[in-house]
Order: C-alpha cells, then sequence, then structure tokens
C-alpha cells in the first residue's frame, strides 16, 4: 500500500483537484439516480418526498370545497362571492433547496489510497451538485475549513453551482500540512446552516469521520429537527487500522511521535478507537432516522454513491 505524501502536490492525481475536473464530473451524475421521477424508485424518497413542512407547499387552485377538506383551507372571500363554499388547493414544491455542507480542513488532507479525502469529499460534492441541478432542484452550500467558511446561497442555476465548485476547489487547493486547525469548524458551519436552511430543505453532509464531536452532534440533532439529512463521513483505512511496519515517526511543526507499530496491543487500541467512532455515527444516524453512506478513500467516489444509493433503493414486493 503506498502511501500518499503531501510533498507532491499538484502533479499527483488524488492529492488536489482542479475546477476543471469537478466540471467533467457531470458527465456521470446521471449514473447516481439521486433523485428519481418517480418516487416509488428513488432511493431518497423518504427525504426528498417527505411530509410537508413550514414554506415547503405552493398554492395550486381554488375549488369547490369537498367532504373532508381542511376547514382551515377554505377561501373565504370566494366563498362569500359565490355563495358556495370553496377551499384553498396546495401541492408539494416540486424544487426544493439542497444544501452541500462539504469539509476542506487538514483533517482531510491525507490519505493512503486512491486519493487523499479532501479529493474524495471534493469529488462526491460536485456529482451530488450536478445530480441534484439536473434534477431542477436549487443548489448551494457551505464549505468549510479551519477558520474559514464560504458560502453559497441555494439557486436553481449552473452558474450557482460552478460558484460553489470554484470555492470548493480554492479551498481544496490551499489545503497544507500546517494549514490552521480550528476543533469547532464542523459545529460553527452545522450552526451556519441551520441560521440560513428554512424548513423542507435537504442538507448533505461530508466530514471527517473524526469530525463528531458532542457540539457537532447536538448541532446535527437541531438541524434534523426542521430539514433532512444526509450523512457521508470521510475515512481512510489508516484511520481504522494500523500496519505492522515497524518504527513510525510523526513530525508537525515542532511535535513529534513515535509509534511502534509491531506492538499488538497498540494496533488493537487503535483499531478499537475507530470501531467506536464509526459505531457513533451508526447509532446517530438511527437516532435520527437518516441515511448513513460512509466512504473511504479506497474507490472512487462515484462507485461507492452508486453502491449506497441502490442499498437504500426500496425493493419491488414479490
Amino acid at each position: 500500500m503506498s502511501l500518499l505524501t503531501p510533498q507532491a502536490l499538484s502533479p499527483q492525481p488524488g492529492v488536489q483537484v482542479s475546477l476543471n475536473q469537478l466540471i467533467d464530473l457531470r458527465h456521470h451524475a446521471r449514473e447516481l439516480q439521486l433523485f428519481s421521477t418517480r418516487a416509488k424508485h428513488s432511493p431518497l424518497s423518504g427525504l426528498h418526498h417527505s411530509k410537508l413542512r413550514g414554506r415547503g407547499v405552493d398554492f395550486d387552485q381554488v375549488r369547490v370545497y369537498q367532504p373532508g377538506d381542511d376547514v382551515r383551507s377554505i377561501d373565504w372571500r370566494v366563498t362569500a362571492r359565490s355563495q358556495v363554499p370553496h377551499t384553498k388547493v396546495f401541492h408539494e414544491e416540486r424544487e426544493r433547496p439542497i444544501y452541500l455542507i462539504v469539509e476542506q480542513s487538514r483533517r482531510l488532507f491525507f490519505g493512503s489510497s486512491l486519493m487523499f479525502k479532501s479529493v474524495l469529499a471534493a469529488h462526491a460534492a460536485s456529482l451530488i451538485g450536478w445530480a441534484t441541478l439536473g434534477h431542477n432542484d436549487r443548489i448551494g452550500g457551505l464549505v468549510f475549513g479551519g477558520a474559514q467558511q464560504h458560502e453559497v446561497k441555494p439557486r436553481r442555476s449552473k452558474q450557482s453551482l460552478l460558484q460553489l465548485l470554484n470555492r470548493l476547489t480554492q479551498a481544496n487547493q490551499a489545503l497544507h500540512v500546517d494549514a490552521q486547525v480550528d476543533p469547532d469548524d464542523f459545529s460553527l458551519a452545522l450552526r451556519r446552516a441551520r441560521e440560513v436552511l428554512r424548513p423542507g430543505s435537504l442538507a448533505i453532509v461530508l466530514c471527517d469521520e473524526r469530525a463528531l464531536s458532542d457540539s457537532a452532534e447536538q448541532q446535527l440533532s437541531l438541524l434534523a429537527r426542521h430539514t433532512d439529512l444526509l450523512l457521508l463521513p470521510l475515512s481512510d483505512p489508516l484511520d481504522h487500522d494500523l500496519p505492522a511496519s515497524g518504527l513510525l515517526r510523526f513530525n508537525q511543526r515542532e511535535t513529534e511521535l513515535e509509534l511502534d507499530t509491531h506492538n499488538s496491543e497498540l494496533r488493537l487500541a487503535y483499531r478499537q478507537i475507530a470501531q467506536t467512532r464509526s459505531a457513533r455515527w451508526k447509532l446517530l444516524a438511527q437516532k435520527l432516522g437518516i441515511p448513513l453512506m460512509p466512504l473511504n478513500t479506497q474507490s472512487p467516489a462515484l462507485q461507492q454513491l452508486r453502491e449506497h444509493l441502490q442499498a437504500l433503493r426500496p425493493r419491488k414486493s414479490r
């Protein structure tokens, strides 16, 4: 297994992304089938066609009142004018905001397989963004990392998506080993999402698996009260298992750490910490009743997203 190192930057694929790469992914977005025109075949039908919340309805027409209609929807002006009870009819919005919350921090500036986690996050966000635009939904989002936040308001336009992808590319290319670390950046990003997202929106979170703190978990729970959520935590094989490679030295600025990976107890403790981390994400998703689609650096984002969506797709009854 070859370890990608930050020393070889732009020339090496999988370390950084370019805007052209993210734009080219539009040709593959239709393979995702993230949203289907027929709800019963959509793997996210429970999210995209959820119960009406807040302003998630549009006025359709006024018609004669029928037994069983909600009396609160009676149009009293038309009723008084015609002397026949009439009611307002509403339908669910055909499009709604899709909001991508994408991490680009030093936590993701690492990879031991096909690509860095930061690149995986950018690829997945781009694919979802193009699929959303193809479904005629509004797309926007927030790119966060360190002390930086870059926000693009959801709009149903290619320009809005390109603006988001450009922000994502800039943040990705600015990553380096000594980039600033803010342990609360994920919580702050989620808090900002709560401030700007209206009821009925769909927030898709792409962050490092290690970013789930007590504060972030609380913010996710609060966000889930008025928006739908989709969680995509990112990891690398070395986040879960240490290879028995002998003495490993890690340097960060003036700090140096040595690990003897031949120590089986050390490797076991490391693995157990990772398992606890993964279990926490699963427990949170179960508690909130939302899909969990973990991604790793071992295979392309498109392949993993397709596999997750296929698993979520409702099975036909015999």
